[in-house]
């Protein structure tokens, strides 16, 4: 064989490995047939459409291998003047294998996949991405990098269908589902994933390299669509709910109506705006008995709060939560005075939020909310008379964000949050100025920010909050290097949340990992942080830590995760005597967890977590242990229970004060979850859930100490009060949901709830139980109808 053929072959070879790094061109075609979305491809536009999207390459795990001709993907892209359509036929030589778990909307499950990526721009800053599941269950999202918005909802049309070669998928999507320029001819990034659950394997259309941290700018791009308008994007949401609540002592009916307006302002804004809201069937709080210095930080499940919310968490300054929240102050009373009805949380009246980016890559946003002035109600235990005192008076509050990106993954923000108190109350002002710079090649990064705030109060001060980062981002080893610094008048708590200030910290992270699987491993990750945290004013050490990370899938798709946390240094908590300038003396420890998730494929799972602290303190331990075992049923029946245990021996934390004195308590601690999720799926349209969640804790105090100047302890025998805790909590929700039009849900709701707490600890599980049932228990019943209404619909009607 002559020896130039060799070098041929070296040189077809190489050239195909770089053409693989290429970006992929796929070609639409226009259509004015009526096309019907019934996974059938039948349609003579898809039949004589010669531009098919092949050749899929792996992304996970084995990243570059190109897919095997027996899993072989082809799909199609149409347009016409109101939407695009996509069909992909997925080959499978086994379908009888396929998997097709039946979810709720934006649940993966057990399921095979598909996916289309598209960015309107071409800009490399923002995904839409649309999937659909092997059983024909819709999934949705807004797509930074490093970040999917499953909270974002369009209305577009799907259909599966399972066939004896496969399985093949068609999709509408409206171009009001999307953004994009008013260009005559678009040129827009696109990508599609197909993902066998079964054998833990997802593919792309163009190649996504791993050794690079960015995805999105790894994707191809759609040419061919032309003379295309966006179309006014006007949607109604319309609402009506019934309420019927009682408990032990009241029982009341409430009907509601309101309205929820989605409106695209041009291209690339839209503003959403909230007219009476309703969020009675929100997720319930899982409620815990807190002892930390800290209030408990609560998960968002307002829907208003979280859907297209991305741009609004950039530079983390702003905690939604606090809209609706708590009331921030508490009555003055005087010693004959008792506080008889304190409004656990403040009504929102309305919301309005615009959003969006420009062409040029600058993202806008503006939230605002107003809350309505709230009282609490005051007696006097001589006379009985009563009265009220205002704890939260008519706030607003607005949030603006600027974000410019460029290059494709770099950025510039600027974020400002506002909260005005009508009257002589707290107002505040927070602003952040953050940077975000990578390379071109996406293999490092400098992230910086400068926080400042702003108080307005009966003493004004102002305090501020800085960070510097560097990063390799890419390649099997990775590394940061950080630096933050907190002044102690830092305070973003009006309309965010923030626990630690006044402090110093150095933080560095190195990592290995693999990029392809080994004999053993789909995935192995080793991670090691550092980090040495110091108070500004006394230069005390605050917290220094070792933390040594495993994290690795084998090649049964069997998960498990090992950690510890080594403090070789004693150190000192400044935050828990609760007056500034105080402080804790925190011994010497280790912990540590170890956790296994058995391959989530398999119709019975489980998983399994142990974790330990030991303390260089005299018997004070901790020792936690994690089971959940989860059974699928069927496609449409599954069971998913989770029990949570934790024992601290002799562990510390503030009780009270006597007179000048800071009382520190020696306690012992247990703390019970225990959660029930269930699931049936009638069909892909109507699913019955269950959520049932029991939680029970105690604070034992076996004996109370007096914190000295330098953070020591000394035994204090005076101090009589009964510091004890006993706290029970019970949650259930039993609902049902049917998505009987696009967009469009009619939702029944069953709740059941109660919580009982005691300064008499009680450690007999059957007793906490029944004294948790035996509380005042409240039982709501609520129905709910939300109705899509798409302005382009309606108006040819009028």
């Amino acid at each position: 064989m002559p020896k130039y053929y060799y070098f041929v072959l070296l040189f077809t070879v190489l050239l195909s490995l770089d053409a693989s790094c290429q970006k992929k061109t796929l070609f639409a075609k226009s259509t004015t047939e009526s096309m019907i979305i019934d996974g059938e491809v039948n349609e003579q536009a898809w039949i004589t459409d010669p531009n098919i999207a092949t050749d899929f390459i792996m992304f996970e795990p084995d990243n570059g291998r190109p897919i095997n001709e027996d899993k072989k993907t082809e799909v199609k892209v149409l347009y016409d003047d109101e939407a695009i359509y996509i069909s992909a036929i997925l080959y499978d030589n086994e379908p009888n294998k396929i998997q097709k778990e039946i979810t709720n909307r934006d649940v993966f499950g057990v399921s095979d996949h598909f996916s289309v990526s598209i960015n309107g721009f071409n800009d490399g800053q923002q995904d839409f991405r649309f999937f659909v599941s092997a059983a024909n269950v819709q999934m949705d999202c807004l797509a930074t990098e490093g970040n999917e918005d499953f909270s974002w909802d369009a209305i577009w049309k799907s259909k599966a269908t399972i066939t004896d070669f496969g399985w093949v998928v068609e999709m509408k999507i409206p171009y009001a589902a999307l953004r994009f320029s008013n260009a005559k001819k678009q040129t827009w990034g696109l990508n599609f994933m197909r993902e066998i659950k079964r054998d833990v394997q997802k593919y792309t259309w163009n190649r996504v390299n791993t050794k690079i941290g960015a995805v999105i700018t790894q994707a191809g791009t759609l040419e061919g669509i032309e003379n295309i308008k966006p179309p006014v994007r006007l949607f109604f949401i319309p609402y009506v709910s019934a309420y019927y609540q009682e408990d032990d002592f009241t029982a009341d009916r409430t009907f509601k109506g309101g309205l929820d307006i989605k409106y695209g302002i041009n291209d690339s804004f839209t503003l959403d705006a909230i007219l009476v809201p309703d969020f009675g069937q929100t997720k319930f709080d899982n409620a815990i008995l807190n002892l930390e210095p800290f209030e408990q930080r609560l998960d968002e499940n307002r829907p208003f709060f979280t859907e297209g919310t991305n741009l609004f968490n950039i530079g983390n300054i702003f905690y939604s939560r606090r809209i609706g929240g708590a009331p921030s102050t508490y009555p003055d009373v005087a010693e004959n005075e008792e506080v008889t009805n304190y409004p656990s949380s403040v009504k929102l009246i309305n919301a309005v939020k615009v959003s969006g980016r420009t062409e040029k890559g600058l993202g806008i946003g503006f939230l605002n909310a107003i809350t309505e002035k709230t009282s609490a109600t005051i007696q006097n235990a001589e006379t009985k008379e009563r009265r009220k005192e205002v704890i939260e008076p008519l706030t607003n509050y607005n949030v603006l964000v600027l974000d410019q990106r460029f290059r494709q993954n770099s950025s510039v923000s600027f974020v400002n949050t506002n909260t005005t108190r009508n009257g002589s109350f707290r107002d505040a002002n927070v602003s952040a100025l953050l940077f975000d710079l990578s390379t071109k090649a996406n293999s490092y990064n400098l992230y910086g920010d400068f926080k400042y705030s702003s108080i307005n109060t009966i003493e004004d001060y102002n305090g501020f909050k800085t960070s510097l980062n560097f990063a390799k981002t890419s390649g099997k080893y990775r590394y940061s290097l950080s630096g933050r610094y907190t002044s102690r008048d830092y305070d973003n708590n009006d309309l965010g949340i923030n626990f630690y200030n006044n402090f110093n910290n150095l933080y560095s992270n190195l990592s290995y990992r693999i990029l392809n699987p080994t004999k053993q491993f789909n995935t192995f990750r080793f991670q090691n942080e550092f980090s040495l945290a110091y108070d500004n004013t006394t230069g005390k050490l605050q917290e220094g830590y070792y933390k040594p990370t495993i994290k690795a899938t084998t090649k049964r798709n069997h998960y498990f995760e090992l950690g510890l946390d080594i403090k070789p240094f004693e150190a000192y908590d400044f935050y828990e005597p609760r007056i500034f300038g105080r402080y804790l003396a925190v011994p010497k420890s280790i912990s540590g967890y170890s956790g296994v998730e058995f391959n989530r494929n398999n119709a019975f799972t489980f998983d399994f977590t142990l974790s330990f602290a030991k303390f260089d303190q005299e018997k004070r331990s901790n020792f936690g242990i994690a089971v959940a075992p989860k059974y699928r049923v069927n496609d449409k029946f599954s069971i998913f229970l989770v029990m949570d245990y934790t024992h601290k021996t002799n562990d510390l934390g503030w009780v009270g004060f006597e007179n000048s004195d800071i009382i520190i308590g020696r306690r012992n601690r247990e703390i019970l979850q225990n959660d029930l999720i269930g699931k049936y799926s009638i069909n892909d349209k109507m699913t019955l859930n269950l959520t049932a969640r029991y939680y029970w804790s105690y604070s034992d105090n076996q004996a109370f100490f007096t914190l000295q100047d330098n953070g020591s302890l000394s035994e204090n025998n005076t101090y009589l009060l009964n510091r004890n805790r006993n706290f029970n909590s019970w949650n259930l929700d039993l609902s049902y949901s049917w998505w009987f039009a696009p967009g469009s849900e009619l939702s029944i709701l069953y709740r059941n709830y109660a919580q009982e707490g005691s300064r008499n600890v009680e450690r007999r599980l059957s007793t906490n139980l029944k004294n948790v049932f035996d509380s005042n228990m409240t039982n709501i019943l609520s129905v709910s109808v939300r109705y899509f209404i798409d302005y382009n619909v309606i108006k040819n009607k009028f």
